[in-house]
């Protein structure tokens, strides 16, 4: 939502009566496709589904039907018939506690989805400026502490300014190097040099390991989350019923050609058992670029993909916060400090809040040995609360649809019913399947790690939430806030 919207400014500037009420500053159906694609799409599983070749394509085409095309349809019927994001979806189709619940889950898998990011940024500058750096765990901290103060400061002026740079970080970091790799590996085969995997039919299906390959598919159904995100900056269009589904249709395009070409094009020239070891995508690009002896251009990339990230860490910083922020101070759902805006409307007491966390996350490489294992789980732990959110979010359609039949919407999902159904058993699968140890968890006792992440995701997903919604008091409640909610509704 823009910052300049009546509802922000109105509620910093306390409403003084003969006060001019700004002008709305709109942003494109373009932009919010990009913000969108900026915060699911990106380059750095391309070379770890490289290593599977033709199949790569299937493992992404499963996950992309029965989860990116229900999440995105539906949320684009949600978000032309009501406005609010996530929060007012489940609130209106089943609960208000319920539609904090899944506002709140949006927002909390964020709190290791920094760390996660910007530890991929700090090895890639690593990468360019000097490779021993990638194994120093002070160099990791050093970096995600700067680079999430520096986002905090740059969202706290507001979201058109996040819209610009995230939509510049998804073209010059992810879209420019993608269409790179494609080209080299189409030039490459079309000198007539041999696939480095062979791309025959026979190759299309990845080869079947029992649940090992169940929990390959189901994971990346993971890489696809997000896509309803900015369904709270559906106020910021000018025509939000026809533009967010157009949004929200081309991000779906973007994303699944940001994904699968890519990687295609590394299996073409980088042979599996070279990419099976590697440490990132970094060393993709620079054994793609080595063919055509183009290293020079290796640290190039490096820095347009820390662009990439870092444009898709702002539209992370400016989406579920500001959803928790409104309902918040609708309904007093969080404390009078975490709620209060700065001058620019923007909630900069609960990001500083969730950066204090995100400070003590990135200590954590510099002070713990081996951080890797424990944090893995904390990531795993995230996304379990994550999917929660999904399973309100297609359990909340399926009520609208059919308690408000009638309601204005400006698209409606074809074979809703069938979508909300596929999309929830996807989730539901994703979920269960996080609940069973990977293979780098070694000879560990499972039952250790189910009782670690069900209880992490327990308390981080519905523990907290409860004890805020427990404890929660009047005074927390601002009536001011509800009533320009009411209003921005009703335009």
């Amino acid at each position: 939502m823009s910052t300049k919207d009546a509802s922000a400014s109105r509620a910093r500037g306390g409403g003084i009566p003969g006060g001019k009420p700004p002008a709305t500053a709109y942003i494109s159906w373009i932009a919010l496709a990009l913000m969108t694609t900026a915060s699911v799409a990106s380059l750095r599983p391309a070379p770890t589904m490289a290593v599977y070749g033709l199949a790569a394509v299937f493992l992404y085409l499963v996950p992309a039907i029965v989860f990116l095309l229900p999440t995105s349809l539906v949320s684009a019927e949600l978000a032309s018939g009501w406005k609010g994001g996530v929060y007012n979806w489940v609130a209106t189709g089943i609960s208000k506690p319920m539609g904090f619940l899944a506002v709140w889950c949006q927002f909390a898998m964020t709190i290791f989805y920094y760390p996660t990011l910007l530890g991929f940024v700090a090895s890639t500058l690593a990468y360019v400026i000097n490779p021993a750096l990638a194994s120093s765990g002070v160099w990791t901290a050093l970096v995600i502490m700067v680079c999430y103060w520096s986002g905090v400061f740059i969202s706290s002026r507001g979201t058109k300014g996040v819209a610009g740079l995230a939509g510049a970080g998804l073209i010059i970091g992810t879209l420019i190097p993608g269409a790179l790799l494609v080209i080299l590996g189409a030039v490459y085969l079309g000198q007539g040099n041999p696939s480095a995997a062979p791309m025959t039919a026979a190759n299309f299906f990845p080869q079947w390991a029992g649940l090992a390959s169940l929990v390959l598919i189901v994971n990346n159904f993971l890489s696809y989350s997000g896509m309803e995100m900015n369904a709270v900056h559906v106020s910021s269009l000018r025509r939000p019923a026809k533009e967010f589904p157009k949004a929200i249709f081309l991000s779906m395009g973007l994303v699944l050609l940001i994904f699968i070409l890519p990687a295609l094009a590394i299996s073409w020239i980088v042979p599996a058992d070279q990419l099976s070891l590697t440490a990132g995508v970094m060393q993709a690009f620079d054994a793609v670029l080595a063919v055509f002896s183009w290293q020079w251009l290796t640290p190039i990339i490096g820095i347009a993909l820390v662009a990439a990230s870092l444009g898709g860490m702002l539209t992370w910083l400016a989406g579920p916060s500001k959803g928790l922020l409104l309902i918040s101070r609708q309904e007093g759902y969080l404390p009078p400090f975490l709620q209060k805006l700065n001058k620019n409307g923007v909630q900069q007491n609960l990001l500083v809040t969730q950066g204090l966390v995100t400070t003590v996350i990135a200590l954590g490489y510099a002070l713990i040995p081996n951080v890797s294992s424990a944090y893995w789980i904390f990531s795993v732990i995230t996304t379990q609360v994550y999917l929660i959110m999904y399973l309100l979010m297609f359990v909340a359609a399926v009520r609208l649809r059919r308690s408000h039949p009638d309601h204005p919407r400006g698209y409606r999902a074809p074979m809703l019913i069938g979508l909300c159904g596929i999309g929830f058993a996807a989730s539901l699968a994703a979920l269960l399947v996080g609940f069973i140890p990977p293979s780098q968890f070694g000879g560990g006792n499972p039952w250790v790690y189910f009782v670690i992440v069900a209880g992490g995701a327990l308390g981080l997903g519905l523990l907290i939430p409860w004890l805020f919604y427990r404890f929660r008091k009047p005074s927390w409640k601002l009536p001011e806030a509800a009533a320009e909610s009411e209003e921005e509704v009703a335009k």
